[in-house]
Parts: structure tokens; C-alpha cells; sequence
């Protein structure tokens, strides 16, 4: 006769923790819980769990299985094993877990009383199967209590020291191994690839002709770095308050803590510690960058809270966000901001806006949804930000036309009348990003793929071209 299989929940039948994103989840939708925490804490782990399980709901259809594992689990089903779940977790959670799943004869959780971990799990089975009763599937050393008492071992996603402890008190019919965190996971944390963005920070000194300033240029490297790891903070804040969304989008599913590979409590963790490295850089750059720099992350911490939620409301914020670099660079070289750059940048970066919200549009209408997880728009919305969009762009390249033709341009270039090459050129690259965006080409941030667009590299040289032969002049 076959042994009950006893199944751990977080860590092994999911890739995550439910306490942690319990805790996240309340955290986004009441922040103040905050200092509500420790209270519930002292009452007991188990009522901790179920207050926090209790005020925010989850959908258990978008949390990261372990599809390894179940493929095994439902084999057993399927060869008449009786399967339990029995986990920490409180027992709302395991409960939608199961049913959800639909391959559980039993389910055996926390109840707001007794907190089932470690030595309360094992007494329990012991009672409930018998010594040796029972084979366990779990993930933590935690577990080690349980599978002391237990039949058979599944160790799964552990450490290999921790699968050589199992091996002592237990025998060991299968081991799941996991995934290792290494340092492109680390990268993907911190989202380097997206600190592109902040050689925004250069364009003023570039605009004004002051990039050769050696103080200037040291300044701003500084200033950039700064300002990535501050933003690698908010990219974390972000997803981590954002787990379910990202967990229903075709792409950011694989997103580091969305997919589970890497743990939530290292992300709240990093986040703190990050936004700290950041001040010190800036305390190096000058007052001036650190209040633009302290705004940046205000207004980041606002979208990721609620702005993004609402329609063009998120847009106007992506914007200001883009501007608030070109900005913060003008702080960090002493240089006062240019009204011409300004107002280009504004129009420029909200049509950018809008194309990144129309191609997420784009992807959830391929997906046959009408309405968008944790955003404010509707599928059908697509045609309207795109026109709205187009129109923005459009109005940048005016602003950049006015510029050319205004007396500022005349001081600063010594052949003025050749950057009005720059106008098809700007003309052009608006109109491919959103022909991109409307082939549903436009996966990556607007920016980021513009950095690995062919079309939009060229763009960029003959742009930068003509600005340089309008600075030099040219001489037939």
C-alpha cells in the first residue's frame, strides 16, 4: 500500500513565500499595516497570517508553480497515491491553492491558531499518519523536524547542504533541484539594462556644448550611476508590489521575483539598501541633484503606488519621469534648463509614453482580453493613444523646428541652418516607433528598444551628424 503524499506549499509547490507577498499585498493596498505588523506579530504567527491573508485577496491561477514538480504530483494522483497538502500558509490561501489545482484530498494548514511549521508540522503528521507514515515533499531546513518523522524524503529546490542533512535523518526518493541565482539574475534584479535611460542626464551639457568640461563630465558620471541605482530601487519597489499584473503579462512573467527565481524578501531586503548607495553618490554631486534625485523617486513611488492605474494620468507621470533626468543632469552640471529642451523633451517622452501603453494594448488584445490587469485603460482604447500619442510626437518635432528658427540657435551654432536637417530625421523616428509599435514589434521600454533598433541607431548618427555639422560648420 502507498503512502499519503504530504506536500509542502511555499517553496516547493510554488516558488514563492505566502506570508511575504501576503504581507506585500497588504503593504500596496493599506500601507500603514507597516506599523501594524509587529502588534499582530506578538499575538502569534498564525494570527498574523490569517489577518494578512484576510486583507488582500489573491488570485491563485498566477502564482509560480512548480511545474516540475506538479507533472510528478499528478503522476502519483494518477497512480492512486492520496495526496495532502499541509503548509504554514493560512488556510484561506491553501484552500484556493487546492481547488485550484484540483489534486489534493486533503488540505491542512494554519488556522489563526497554531502557526504549522517546523516541530507543530511533524507532531501533527505523526499524529494524524503515524511514524513513518507518511512520505513529505518540502524545500526548507524547517522541514527537517518532519522528515525526521517521515517515510521518504523529497527534497526540492534545496541547497545541496540541505539535501545532504535530509539524507541523515531521512531516506531520499527524489530530489527537484532549483535554479541557481547567479549574476545575470542579479542584473535582471537591478534592471541594468534600463539604466540606458540615464545617459539622459548628458543631454544637457551635450545641448549646451559643455560635455569637454572635465568637472562637468566626472560630475554627471557620478550623477549617472546615482541615479541607476536609485532607479534599480524603484524598478524593485515596482515589482514587488506588482507581482500578480506581472504574472498575467506574456513577458513580464519572467521577471526575477514574478517567476519566483528570485525571493521577495531579498527585493525588500535590496531596495532600502540600494536607494541608500544612491544618497551617498548624490551627496558627492551637490544639493541641487540630490532634491531633483529625491523628487524622481517620489514621483516613481506615486505611479507604482496608483498613478499608473489611472489613464493618461500614467502617461503625463512616464513623462516627467524621463524629463526629470534631463533635469536632474542640468542640476548636476550647475546649468540652468533650457526652455526650448524642456518643452521638447516633454512632448518627445509622452508620446514615448504612449507608445509603450499602446503596445501593451497591442499584447493584451492578442490575449482576447477587453480589459488590462492593474491599468486603467480598455483594449479598445488602443486607436485613441495611438493618435494621442502620434500628435505628441509630432508636436516635439515642432518644438524642435521653433528652436531652430529662434535667436538661442544662432549663439550656440556656428552653421544653424544645416540642423534643419534634423527635422525629417526627428519626423522619421517618430513615425517608425509607433509603425513598430502598431506591428506589435514594441516589446522592450520604448528607449531600451531604440537601443537595439537597427533603424533607430542610424537614425540617431545621422541626427547626431547634422547637429555636429551645424556646431562646426561645413566647409565646401
Amino acid at each position: 500500500m502507498l503512502h499519503p503524499l504530504v506536500v509542502d506549499l511555499d517553496g516547493s509547490i510554488i516558488s514563492t513565500d505566502m506570508l511575504h507577498e501576503s504581507a506585500l499585498r497588504a503593504f500596496r493596498h493599506h500601507p500603514l499595516d507597516i506599523f501594524r505588523i509587529p502588534l499582530w506579530l506578538f499575538k502569534g504567527k498564525a494570527v498574523l497570517k490569517q489577518i494578512l491573508a484576510s486583507r488582500a485577496t489573491f488570485d491563485p491561477t498566477s502564482l509560480p508553480y512548480n511545474q516540475e514538480l506538479l507533472t510528478w504530483l499528478r503522476q502519483q494522483k494518477a497512480d492512486g497515491r492520496k495526496l495532502v497538502l499541509c503548509t504554514a500558509s493560512d488556510r484561506s490561501i491553501a484552500d484556493a491553492v487546492a481547488a485550484h489545482l484540483g489534486i489534493f484530498d486533503e488540505v491542512i494548514a494554519s488556522d489563526g491558531f497554531t502557526n504549522l511549521a517546523g516541530k507543530s508540522k511533524a507532531a501533527l503528521l505523526e499524529q494524524r499518519f503515524g511514524h513513518s507514515g507518511f512520505d513529505y515533499v518540502g524545500n526548507s531546513s524547517a522541514d527537517l523536524v518532519v522528515w525526521e518523522c517521515a517515510n521518504r524524503a523529497v527534497v526540492v529546490n534545496a541547497s545541496a547542504d540541505l539535501a545532504k542533512k535530509v539524507e541523515t535523518v531521512c531516506k531520499v526518493h527524489q530530489v527537484f533541484s532549483r535554479e541557481l541565482f547567479g549574476l545575470m539574475s542579479f542584473f535582471s534584479v537591478l534592471r541594468v539594462h534600463q539604466w540606458l535611460k540615464n545617459l539622459l542626464l548628458f543631454v544637457p551639457v551635450v545641448a549646451a556644448h559643455q560635455l569637454i568640461v572635465t568637472d562637468n563630465l566626472a560630475t554627471l558620471v557620478l550623477a549617472f550611476f546615482s541615479f541607476s541605482i536609485c532607479a534599480s530601487s524603484v524598478y524593485i519597489l515596482n515589482d514587488l508590489l506588482d507581482l500578480e499584473s506581472d504574472r498575467l503579462h506574456l513577458h513580464k512573467r519572467t521577471r526575477p521575483f514574478a517567476s519566483g527565481q528570485v525571493p521577495v524578501w531579498m527585493g525588500v531586503v535590496l531596495a532600502p539598501l540600494l536607494l541608500a548607495a544612491s544618497l551617498i553618490l548624490a551627496i558627492y554631486v551637490g544639493s541641487n541633484f540630490i532634491g531633483w534625485l529625491l523628487f524622481y523617486f517620489l514621483v516613481t513611488c506615486a505611479y507604482s503606488w496608483g498613478i499608473k492605474r489611472l489613464i493618461l494620468l500614467d502617461c503625463l507621470a512616464l513623462a516627467m519621469l524621463y524629463t526629470l533626468r534631463i533635469i536632474a543632469g542640468a542640476a548636476a552640471a550647475g546649468l540652468s534648463m533650457s526652455f526650448w529642451l524642456l518643452a521638447f523633451s516633454v512632448f518627445l517622452f509622452l508620446s514615448l509614453a504612449f507608445v509603450k501603453r499602446y503596445a501593451e494594448l497591442g499584447l493584451q488584445r492578442l490575449s482576447g482580453k477587453e480589459n488590462t490587469y492593474g491599468r486603467g485603460y480598455l483594449t479598445s482604447d488602443a486607436p485613441l493613444v495611438q493618435t494621442l500619442g502620434i500628435a505628441s510626437g509630432y508636436a516635439a518635432v515642432l518644438v524642435l523646428a521653433l528652436y531652430i528658427n529662434s535667436d538661442a540657435v544662432v549663439k550656440i551654432y556656428r552653421a544653424p541652418e544645416y540642423l534643419w536637417g534634423a527635422v525629417p530625421i526627428m519626423l522619421f523616428w517618430v513615425s517608425w516607433m509607433w509603425m513598430q509599435a502598431h506591428r506589435g514589434n514594441m516589446h522592450d521600454d520604448p528607449l531600451v528598444f531604440a537601443v537595439k533598433d537597427k533603424t533607430s541607431l542610424l537614425c540617431g548618427l545621422a541626427f547626431s551628424t547634422v547637429i555636429l555639422i551645424g556646431t562646426v560648420g561645413w566647409a565646401w
